[in-house]
C-alpha cells in the first residue's frame, strides 16, 4: 500500500497541531496507509520537526489564497481563502491514491476502506446534501486535474469563497451520477448534525469513523485539565460533542505534547494543557478563559450554549442549588 496515502493539510501552528492528533488517530488504528501533510511557510520549525515525527512525508506548499473578499465577506469566514492551498493535494502523483482529511478531523476507527471507493467520493455536506463536504475526500492525485482545476477557480472562482465551493462546481455530479461516491456520514460525522438530528446521533453515532469539527471555534480553542481530565472553556455546539472534544484532548496531551516539549526545548510556547485548578503545570503560556456577563450567560442558556462542562457543569449547578437549599 506504498502508493496510497492519507493527505492532510496545515497553514499555520494551531492547524499543524490538528494535523498532529489526526496523524496520531490514524497510527492508533493501525492504518496501512502513508501519511503525508501539506503545510504552509507560517507552520513553525518546532511543529515541522513533530510532523516529520508522524507523517511519512510534510511538504511545504505555496498559500493560494480564493482572493474573492466579497464570497469570503458573505460566509463570514474569511479565514478559509487559504483552503485553496488544499488543490496541491492534486500534484502528489507519486500516489495512485489518496484520502483527504481536513486537520480539524480526528479518526475514531480503521478506514483504510475507503480507499476502496473512486474520486471524487465524499460525504453530504449537513448544511446542504447536495453537495459534498470537503472535510473528507477520495481522489487520485493527478497533474492534469491539478491545472484543470486551477483554470477553473481562475474562470469562475468559489461560490462560497472557499475550496468547498470550488470542489463541488468541479465535480458538479457527484450528487446524481455514482451512489457509491457518497460516503456515509459517519466517515465525515460533523457536530452540526449531531444537534440539528439528535435522535439520529443517538441511533448511529456510536458508527463513527470520523469526527469532523466544523466551525470558527476548533479543538485547539480551549484549554484542558490534564489531572480532572476535563475540558475547560465555553464548549459552542457548534463545534464539537464533548465526548469527541475530550476524546481529541486526551489524544492530544498523552501523545503529541510530549513530543511539541521535546521540540521546542528551552522555548516557551502555548501548550493548551494545565494541571489542577490554579492553572500550574504543563501550560507554558496559560491564558485565563475571559470572565462572561451575567447577563451573557444568560442569554448563551436561552440558546442552547450553556458551558455545561465548565462553570455550567452538573456538579457546579448542584453546588449552587445547596448553597441555597442550607
Amino acid at each position: 500500500m506504498a502508493d496510497q496515502a492519507f493527505v492532510t493539510l496545515a497553514t499555520n501552528d494551531n492547524y499543524a497541531r490538528g494535523a498532529m492528533v489526526l496523524g496520531k488517530s490514524l497510527r492508533s488504528h493501525k492504518t496501512s496507509r502513508k501519511l503525508v501533510a501539506l503545510i504552509g511557510p507560517h507552520v513553525s520549525d518546532p511543529a515541522r520537526k513533530v510532523l516529520h515525527k508522524i507523517f511519512d512525508e510534510v511538504r511545504l506548499v505555496d498559500v493560494l489564497d480564493s482572493g474573492d473578499s466579497a464570497h469570503l465577506a458573505m460566509l463570514k469566514r474569511p479565514d478559509l481563502g487559504v483552503t485553496f492551498t488544499k488543490l496541491h493535494c492534486w500534484t502528489l502523483t507519486h500516489y495512485s491514491k489518496c484520502v483527504f482529511m481536513d486537520a480539524d478531523t480526528m479518526v475514531v476507527s480503521n478506514v483504510d476502506e475507503l480507499f476502496d471507493r473512486e474520486e471524487l467520493s465524499a460525504a453530504p455536506d449537513p448544511g446542504w446534501p447536495d453537495c459534498f463536504n470537503s472535510g473528507v475526500f477520495v481522489f487520485r492525485p493527478s497533474k492534469d486535474t491539478y491545472e484543470k482545476l486551477l483554470k477553473f477557480c481562475t474562470e469562475h472562482g468559489s461560490f462560497d469563497g472557499g475550496d468547498q465551493g470550488v470542489l463541488n462546481s468541479f465535480f458538479s455530479n457527484w450528487a446524481t451520477a455514482d451512489i457509491s461516491k457518497h460516503l456515509p456520514f459517519i466517515y465525515n460525522l460533523s457536530s452540526i448534525a449531531i444537534y440539528t438530528y439528535l435522535p439520529a446521533f443517538k441511533q448511529y453515532g456510536g458508527n463513527a469513523k470520523v469526527v469532523h469539527f466544523l466551525g470558527k471555534t476548533k479543538p485547539w480553542s480551549y484549554t484542558y485539565d490534564t489531572k480532572a481530565r476535563r475540558v475547560r472553556g465555553d464548549i459552542q455546539e457548534s463545534s464539537s460533542h464533548p465526548a469527541f472534544l475530550l476524546r481529541w484532548w486526551e489524544l492530544y496531551s498523552q501523545t503529541v505534547l510530549p513530543l511539541l516539549f521535546e521540540a521546542y526545548g528551552d522555548q516557551p510556547f502555548h501548550s493548551g494543557c494545565v494541571e489542577g485548578e490554579n492553572g500550574d503545570g504543563m501550560s507554558l503560556s496559560h491564558h485565563a478563559m475571559p470572565m462572561i456577563s451575567s447577563e451573557e450567560r444568560k442569554l448563551r442558556w436561552e440558546q442552547g450554549q450553556a458551558d455545561y462542562m465548565g462553570m455550567d457543569s452538573f456538579e457546579n449547578i448542584q453546588k449552587k442549588l445547596d448553597s441555597f437549599l442550607k
